[in-house]
This record gives structure tokens, sequence and C-alpha cells, in this order.
């Protein structure tokens, strides 16, 4: 079987636009959360978001085609450019019919579907546009990242909510691994911080209301937290088999060598209270990637700052680490990019990534009292260098989905 290597990364984030402006924010410890300005949020219980900030897609795309793209498409495109650009692959002397996208959004165009419900009741089925429903459909992500760079193997847009960065990097992993590609875009995009997306998730009180300190907001594993706080972005990594990489002489950032997916199989929006799903996922990854527990030097979490999902996605790392949780690192992005939803995996793999290469560990922010059934070693309030080998990265969502992507150091 093929070893699969990542060669490429892209970030849209509300730390920055790059992967290098992300990445030195996050391990200053800097939050992305603010205030919504970008619609009234009178009203609403929270209203504070991660942003994407300073993205002009006029400028990227040009007026015509920005205009055809829902907002979170544009984010996977913008970051999949990075990647390719970042790959430094030659469209020219890639193999098409064995270049593949698995790019997906948890929402997809909901932007797009609002305003075009708005004109509908406002001004009639005459001046709804032809393209809503190919810009509102989740897999048009992918859709457009194959056609910029005509792409003709395998693309797919898998949707499992909150662990779908993982689940499409993991998917396109054991593709390239069997054979099936040379080359894959994998990750995952939202933009669904919208005024219905608030009001519901604020209605099930499932986010922070920490309205007047939104940088303190997001506090995974902190007594005091009071639910996670929305975000939007993308994420998006070029996949190679070795052989592809090593013959075109690539630089390698780092190997995925296992991959671990699981249900929960217990409830639409509650995470099973002995963790079992978060457990069985991060077991399987570990089992494919052939390593022990006590040989992974960084655990990235989930992590999204509310109550239920700390404590079991805690008490599954104890389960399946023993004694060895105490002494592993746990990193948890979201306290400062907040929660972003289906690009969330994406994004959080390459903040690994850039940990194992670099040998830093972006802190958990907001860390000041920590929850009694939180013990392990978050890593709170300040990043941290340290010897780094391999990591784990976990993504849960909703319906119980549960990924885990098992990521190493490269070494011939």
């Amino acid at each position: 079987m093929e070893r699969v290597v990542i060669t490429g990364m892209g970030v849209i984030s509300p730390l920055g636009n790059d992967v290098q402006s992300f990445w030195s924010k996050l391990i200053r410890g800097e939050s992305g959360i603010t205030r919504i300005d970008t619609f009234d949020t009178d009203g609403h219980k929270a209203k504070i978001a991660g942003l994407v900030r300073d993205f002009d897609a006029e400028a990227r795309f040009g007026r015509k085609e920005a205009r055809r793209m829902d907002r979170f498409c544009q984010f996977a495109l913008a970051a999949a450019e990075q990647a390719f650009a970042d790959a430094a692959l030659d469209p020219e002397k890639v193999d098409r019919e064995r270049m593949g996208v698995y790019v997906g959004s948890g929402i997809g165009g909901i932007q797009t579907l609002l305003e075009q419900e708005a004109l509908l009741q406002e001004r009639g089925p005459g001046r709804v546009s032809p393209t809503l429903v190919p810009m509102m459909i989740a897999n048009m992500a992918a859709a457009m990242i194959s056609i910029r760079f005509g792409a003709h193997g395998p693309t797919m847009a898998p949707v499992t909510a909150c662990s779908i960065g993982n689940t499409a990097i993991g998917e396109a992993f054991r593709l390239i691994r069997a054979g099936g590609s040379d080359v894959v875009l994998a990750g995952g995009t939202e933009a669904a911080i919208t005024d219905i997306s608030l009001a519901s998730f604020g209605n099930a009180t499932a986010i922070s209301t920490r309205n007047d300190e939104p940088a303190k907001a997001s506090r995974p594993f902190d007594l005091e937290r009071d639910g996670f706080v929305m975000a939007e972005g993308a994420g998006i990594v070029v996949l190679e088999s070795l052989t592809h990489a090593l013959k075109r002489n690539a630089r390698i950032y780092a190997e995925v060598i296992g991959y671990g997916a699981s249900s929960d199989a217990y409830h639409m929006v509650a995470t099973h209270p002995e963790g079992i799903g978060a457990y069985l996922a991060m077991k399987a990854a570990l089992r494919e990637a052939g390593i022990e527990p006590q040989e992974v030097d960084l655990i990235s979490a989930h992590a999204t700052s509310t109550e239920i999902g700390d404590k079991t996605e805690t008490a599954a790392i104890k389960r399946l680490f023993g004694e060895a949780a105490y002494n592993i690192p746990v990193t948890a992005n979201k306290s400062m990019i907040g929660h972003m939803l289906g690009a969330a995996g994406g994004v959080e793999a390459i903040a690994l990534v850039k940990s194992l290469g670099e040998g830093v560990i972006p802190p958990t922010i907001n860390l000041e009292n920590p929850d009694p059934a939180c013990d392990l070693d978050y890593v709170p309030n300040r990043a941290r260098r340290a010897d780094l080998s391999i990591g784990i990265s976990n993504s849960f969502g909703f319906g119980g989905h549960n990924a885990v992507i098992a990521l190493k150091n490269f070494a011939e």
C-alpha cells in the first residue's frame, strides 16, 4: 500500500487568511472572536463569532465569478488555491485522471438560500436566481475546486457535520493508500454565521453569550464556559502518495498514518455520555497507524467549550490512553478560532502539522478555572515547545459522527 503525505496547505480563518498568519497568531494565543457586525444581532442571545475578516472575493476571483459562489465556496476555493500553490504542483504535469477532491461543508450555501428566499417573498418567483440551487448545495465547493484545477479523479463532499474535515482527509488518505489516486485536495469549509443559524443555536442554549468579552468566550475545559462560539472559514490540504511526491521532489510537511471513524449511535446532537464514539475513533486511528497509545506526543482535541463535550472527550482520552493520558499534552484550537463547524477539522489538521514540524504546541487560552472533571494537561494559556513526532486530531459532529486522523513527522 502507498504511504500518504501532506505537501500543501491553505487556510481561511478568523486568525488570518493564509497559513503563516493563522499559525503565528495561534501560537501567540490570540483570539479571533469578535462582536458580529455583519448583520443586526438585536434580539439574539449571542452576539459574537469568529468571523473571517479582510476577505475580498471579487479581488480574488473577479466580480462575475465571485457572484456565482456562496461564501462557503469562496472560502474553499481560496484555501485550495493556497494549498495547490504551496504544494508547487504543476497542473500540466499532474495526471488529472488521478487527482481528486474531497471537500465538504456541513451547511452549504445558507446565506444564498436566505437571500433568495427573501427575494421570493418580496418580489415573487420571477426574481429568484437560476443559480440558487448550484450555489447552495454542499458539494459545490468540491466541484468548483475540481473545475479550477481540472481534477477528473474522485470528487466528493462528505457531510458528517463538524467532523467533515477529518472525514475528508481520512477518506482521501485511504483512497491514495489503496492506489486510487495520486493527489487529493481534502478538507472542509463553512460560512454559516447568519441570522437564522445564530438564532437556532442560541435558542438551543448551545453557544456562549459572553458578549461583553468576546476574546474570553471560548473556554474549553474551563468551569466557567457557557457554550461554543460559531466561526467560519476553510482548511484544505494536498495529500499525495509518497511515490508521487518523491518523484517530483516535493516538500513534505507530514505523513498521514491513520484514520478512525465511528458513530455514537446515541442522539441527534448530544454526545454519548461515556464518550464511546470518541474512544472508538481514536482507537481505530491508532490501530490503523500501527502505533501504541504511549507513542502519541500530542492530541488536538475537538474541545468545543461545552460542558458535556469537554468532559466526554476527556473521559474518552483517559479510557484509551490510561495513565499515559496525563503525560500527553492536549491542545484546543477552538479556544482561539471558535468552532468552524465543517471547516474545523481541516484547519485543525493544519495546526497539528505545524506543531509537529516546528515543535510548538498552541495553547488552550481562557483556561483560568479548570473543570475538576477535566484534569489533563491542556497546555493552558501559553504555547509550549516540545519534541513532537506523532499527533492525533479529533473531530466530532452532530448525529454522533466521529473522525480522528493520526499524523507523523515525515521520515523516509
